[in-house]
């Protein structure tokens, strides 16, 4: 596909009318206009799609009744080529993409569209890259994923380190912290639902194919595998079992084998405010993982999210006034040495002496973050399609948008990016 080419839309948003589908549209609402963008919503149901522009138009003060829908089906590989077929790029919001992801990945392959979600699932990421590279390559299209909460400010958030740090980094530790709002922290039941079937195949997961080796440096990033207080964030920390280390490495073999950039460690920690909700979290993780490896245990994990996440998770999900009291914070401490050397095989003989630290600060990560990184991203895959690697594929978001203006445009959309020290 070419960065040229015409078609009937810039973006379509698939899933339009799921929970998180309905602030993505709002939030490319808001940015489209600006940004001279053609777009549309895309789903099962045209009465529940209706509904979703009604909402937005409310939300938004922002009259949408023109926006085009389109009724597409996961479980109908014709109804999603015909929607795929008519726009640059898809948003594809349909969960769990471990279950439904791979139709409209398909889709996008067969009609050279470009496609962008937010699954954090870490089987489902893997597979398209041991599926679906060579053939996006074949195409000249991109498939990158993650561009969500899950992983744009820690993948994104190395790289805008990197940019800003006085020499070479070494390695980078990251802590992310939700803060809840008075009304307390709730998450949808879809976001549930993925976690359950991204431990369901964990043992598949080990045999799909892992980055290659690096330059191995000599100065080890030594990870932190009991609970610890951490320093920058004041809370009681957790190594974090999501895909965000995975989709830095990712990024980080990318950059060394095409531009013989220095690979840089990481390790990702989650930052809770006292000991007892660690501890509580813990208790939830021990019970989550046993019932999530058998079948009954699942369903029992679907059924009833309320029980078995103390409150957490629920099918109705937050209210509107639950995420506008919920702030997120990612800091990314970075460790290295203020000389840049040319060979990234060679290193300095003394241990990394500078520190560079960047903070990443929003809303909600579950919604409004995660609908602001998505639609940004989309944003600069169609605006800035010549700033992007060459020849497609499947990247991550790091490896695709480096080079672009996405730190600008996330400032500019409710994200704060700030170099602190």
């Amino acid at each position: 596909m070419s960065s040229k080419e015409s078609r009937e839309f810039d973006i379509i948003v698939l899933g339009a009318s799921g929970f998180t589908g309905q602030f993505i549209t709002e939030e490319l609402a808001r940015s489209a206009p600006k940004e001279g963008i053609k777009w549309a919503i895309s789903g099962r149901n045209r009465e529940k799609l209706s509904q979703v522009l009604i909402t937005a138009t409310k939300e938004t003060g922002i009259e949408l009744s023109d926006i085009a829908i389109i009724e597409a089906d996961v479980q109908s590989d014709e109804s999603l080529r015909a929607m795929t077929g008519r726009t640059r790029l898809v948003l594809n919001a349909v969960g769990p993409y471990c279950l439904l992801g791979e139709p409209v990945v398909k889709a996008c392959i067969l009609t050279a569209t470009n496609h962008m979600d937010i699954s954090g699932e870490n089987k489902y990421i893997e597979t398209l890259y041991s599926k679906y590279d060579n053939l996006a390559k074949e195409k000249g299209i991109y498939l990158i994923s993650t561009c969500g909460y899950d992983c744009i400010p820690n993948d994104i958030g190395v790289q805008y380190l990197k940019k800003h740090f006085p020499g070479d980094i070494n390695e980078v530790e990251s802590y992310m912290k939700i803060n809840a709002g008075n009304k307390g922290f709730v998450i949808n039941w879809g976001t549930w639902k993925s976690m359950i079937h991204g431990f369901d195949v964990i043992d598949e997961l080990k045999r799909l194919t892992t980055p290659k080796q690096m330059t191995d440096s000599k100065f080890k990033l030594r990870s932190k595998n009991l609970p610890f207080v951490d320093n920058y964030t004041d809370g009681w920390c957790l190594r974090f079992p999501g895909s965000d280390q995975s989709v830095v490495q990712r990024t980080q073999q990318y950059r060394y084998e095409k531009f013989n950039e220095r690979p840089t460690q990481i390790d990702v920690y989650f930052s809770y405010p006292n000991i007892f909700i660690l501890i509580g979290v813990m208790l939830l993780a021990v019970v989550f993982t046993l019932l999530s490896m058998c079948r009954w245990g699942r369903s029992l994990l679907e059924s009833y999210p309320e029980i078995f996440s103390f409150g957490t998770h629920t099918k109705t999900g937050p209210t509107r006034q639950q995420l506008k009291d919920i702030t997120c914070k990612t800091t990314l401490v970075g460790k290295g040495w203020s000389e840049k050397l040319v060979d990234p095989s060679d290193e300095p003989s003394v241990p990394p002496n500078v520190t560079t630290v960047v903070v990443f600060e929003g809303k909600d990560p579950g919604y409004t973050v995660t609908s602001t990184c998505l639609v940004q991203s989309g944003i600069t895959l169609i605006k800035e399609f010549d700033k992007l690697p060459k020849n497609g594929g499947v990247l991550t978001p790091g490896s695709a948008f480096s080079d672009t203006g996405i730190y600008d445009r996330l400032k500019a959309n409710g994200i704060s990016i700030e170099i602190i020290k």
